[in-house]
């Protein structure tokens, strides 16, 4: 089984323009990305997929690897499933370009999931971390999951979800954590799928796999992501790397 990983990383971003150009303890934050990534010892090949030739140029100057797209996106799956095609593969990760801080053990878990999956049931899987606090659930950027009893996705929704009709169940709330191990056959029939309504109102892709019926495994991870989603996570990123 042949396990690659792939860097969606877009230049401009709503929030944060440019920010994995930002200097991150010396180094570009895609660039501490991609090191981070080849650095688990867990892929064959780690590619940063960009249709940017900044974000091209800086990864190529420090020696990764990088496949440039030519179609407009509009997520990225889509991103990654272009360069998918033309790459040899069972087993696709997508790891986010502003998570400089990516760990081993969670994308261990996550390819775990194909070599136990003999029968290839399985299309996807992704990683779900429990929430403590009311604003972390009531939060509508951190994506909430309800699973079945063996970890299968059932829905995921920006609300929180289930509503705590029962205010006596103790109840866990499960945050989507948004690194993606695809089959490459699923990745790739994405692009084939198109967008329905309840994708187009919650904003996650994550549904539209759910709505053509493929099978997303989530793994419990205890470890939390550190993104960079605005200056000011930069600013805490840097006093993390010391």
């Amino acid at each position: 089984m042949k396990v690659i990983a792939m860097i969606p990383a877009r230049y401009s971003a709503s929030r944060f323009p440019g920010k994995l150009m930002q200097s991150l303890a010396g180094k570009a934050v895609i660039v501490r990305t991609y090191e981070a990534t080849v650095n688990t010892g867990l892929f064959e090949e780690v590619y940063v997929v960009t249709d940017s030739e900044i974000i091209k140029e800086e990864v190529l100057k420090n020696g990764g690897k990088v496949f440039v797209s030519v179609e407009e996106h509009e997520t990225g799956s889509d991103r990654i499933a272009e360069a998918a095609k033309a790459v040899e593969a069972d087993i696709i990760v997508n790891v986010q370009g502003d998570e400089p801080f990516t760990k081993k053990e969670p994308l261990q878990d996550l390819i775990a999931v194909f070599q136990k999956d003999v029968e290839q049931h399985i299309d996807l899987a992704s990683l779900v971390h429990p929430m403590k606090s009311l604003e972390e659930i009531e939060n509508p950027n951190n994506v909430k999951v309800v699973m079945d009893n063996e970890n299968h996705v059932l829905y995921f929704s920006r609300a929180p979800i289930p509503y705590p009709r029962n205010k006596e169940i103790d109840t866990t709330y499960y945050k989507h954590i948004g690194i993606y191990a695809f089959r490459k056959e699923a990745l790739l029939a994405f692009t084939t799928m198109s967008m329905q309504q309840n994708e187009a109102t919650e904003k996650l892709e994550g549904i539209r796999f759910l709505e053509y019926g493929k099978k997303i495994k989530m793994v419990e991870t205890p470890h939390k992501v550190v993104g960079i989603d605005t200056p000011e996570d930069l600013v805490l990123a840097n006093e993390l790397w010391k």
